[in-house]
């Protein structure tokens, strides 16, 4: 851990905190960064008994249009990430799990971010009411792994947490672990 030597706050909005943090580098250089707190996340990778898995198409102002992205939110009030991921899959998809297993953790962007995102499969699913948030603006599909994994490959999936969350979820479910 870097030595943070001082804290200049530059904006505190609902999800994120931007600052400028003087730090003492491994090297022993000083270095101000813009960092943007971020309480992180979870995603999860649902798979059916068909082996089809859960995308969302999503608008997203940010990246200026619709993207393909698993189900996933933000981390509220502190909570553990399995449960983040079971609300998600909840609010977003209209599925609970029987079963869950972690997929690690992935960094969005760890030169000025601090979110982690918690990754999950989930399995033995079950239908129930979607309640998506009012700002959310989805669709909900069902794809094979094989199409979803071939939508990772070309570049159609573009979202970083869906591409590891599907990469690990297939490793894991095709090496039969």
């Amino acid at each position: 851990m870097m030595p943070t030597l001082c804290v200049t706050p530059v904006f505190q909005g609902r999800v994120i905190e931007v600052n400028v943090e003087r730090v003492q580098l491994p090297n022993g250089n000083v270095a101000d960064l813009e960092i943007i707190h971020h309480p992180g996340g979870a995603a999860v990778v649902a798979i059916d008994d068909r082996q089809q898995i859960c995308l969302l198409r999503q608008f997203r102002h940010a990246a200026n249009g619709w993207l393909w992205e698993l189900p996933a939110g933000k981390i509220d009030n502190r909570e553990p990430p399995l449960q983040t991921a079971q609300r998600e899959l909840e609010e977003e998809a209209g599925a609970t799990a029987a079963h869950w297993e972690s997929l690690g953790d992935q960094v969005s962007s760890p030169g000025v971010f601090t979110e982690v995102i918690h990754l999950f499969l989930a399995t033995g699913l079950r239908s129930v009411p979607a309640k998506p948030e009012e700002h959310e603006v989805l669709e909900v599909h069902w794809k094979p792994l094989a199409e979803a994994l071939r939508m990772a490959q070309s570049g159609e999936i573009r979202d970083g947490k869906s591409l590891v969350g599907i990469f690990r979820a297939a490793a894991r479910l095709l090496s039969g672990r």
